[in-house]
């Protein structure tokens, strides 16, 4: 059995998915672009090792900073921890916000691995925009930029993304479990939560990358890095930082929960923050419901 926790950032999911790992004799696969990077922790708002208990976890901290981990890597990976975590008799749990990772690794998505050369000149915007949107995207360039849609194009007919076979299952039992919560009842906690990573050491995690925060294109991805920037040569104060971190913080949730309901057919869990047990229970209720179907 595949148990998939996901919904936007700060909602809850690794309490949850901590709960039901247990409950369910699961390993845990993330499913988060940018946990999978070493040393990039409190942005990311990753699990810590003291946190985890006895539940085993993977695909975190697998890689450094400047290389490039595609979706076609972590597809290869997580089939692959998949098959093992199924082989030694346990369920398997994935975990994350990053839509595209757990549509690849769990529907049918085939990768080119050569790439291929195409001239975009003869495609009209619109043409362009119409190509782009066959693919599962969480996050469109704006029309006038051709060159960012050609890019982007390029990527999605190339190794880093893929073509698709439809909304094919690549696994036979899984149970998606979607955890939201309205705006109005996120968002402070979005606040909230960016306050305690300022308060955890963000700028001394971001100062280890000063030189390279333009560098690399994981520093680049990520919400809680590049923001720094304007702060390190003068131009913005700590708290403007912050909340330009929260305003991009709150636009990719709202881009994540587009992305979810129109690309899973999951069960909704609402998550009561004052009272986790009530989140646990209703997730519980749908797991049991489905398991046996």
């Amino acid at each position: 059995m595949i148990i998939v926790v996901m919904g936007p950032t700060g909602v809850g999911k690794t309490d949850l998915s901590l709960r039901l790992a247990e409950k369910y004799n699961c390993e845990i696969i993330n499913a988060d672009s940018m946990q999978v990077y070493k040393g990039l922790d409190i942005a990311t708002a990753k699990i810590k090792k003291e946190e985890q208990g006895n539940i085993v976890h993977h695909l975190f901290d697998i890689c450094d900073v400047n290389q490039n981990y595609t979706v076609y890597d972590y597809q290869k990976d997580a089939r692959k921890m998949i098959e093992e975590i199924t082989k030694r008799g346990k369920n398997v749990l994935m975990v994350g916000g990053t839509g595209l990772y757990i549509k690849a690794a769990l529907f049918h998505y085939e990768f080119s691995q050569e790439p291929i050369k195409k001239d975009y000149t003869s495609y009209t915007t619109e043409e362009l925009l119409a190509h782009i949107k066959k693919y599962p995207v969480e996050k469109l360039p704006h029309p006038n930029n051709r060159k960012r849609l050609e890019r982007l194009l390029t990527k999605l007919e190339n190794h880093e993304l893929f073509s698709s076979l439809g909304n094919q299952p690549y696994y036979q039992k899984m149970i998606f479990l979607y955890l939201t919560a309205p705006r109005d009842v996120l968002y402070p906690k979005l606040r909230d939560r960016i306050d305690k990573m300022f308060e955890e050491g963000l700028l001394e995690e971001v100062k280890k990358y000063k030189d390279v925060l333009s560098k690399y294109k994981s520093l680049q991805t990520g919400i809680g890095y590049k923001e720094f920037i304007p702060y390190f040569k003068g131009e913005k104060s700590l708290l403007e930082v912050k909340e330009e971190i929260l305003k991009r913080t709150k636009k990719y949730a709202k881009r994540q929960d587009t992305f979810f309901r129109n690309q899973f057919d999951a069960s909704l869990i609402k998550a009561d923050f004052s009272n986790k047990e009530n989140t646990f229970n209703a997730a519980v209720e749908v797991i049991e419901s489905q398991k046996e179907k």
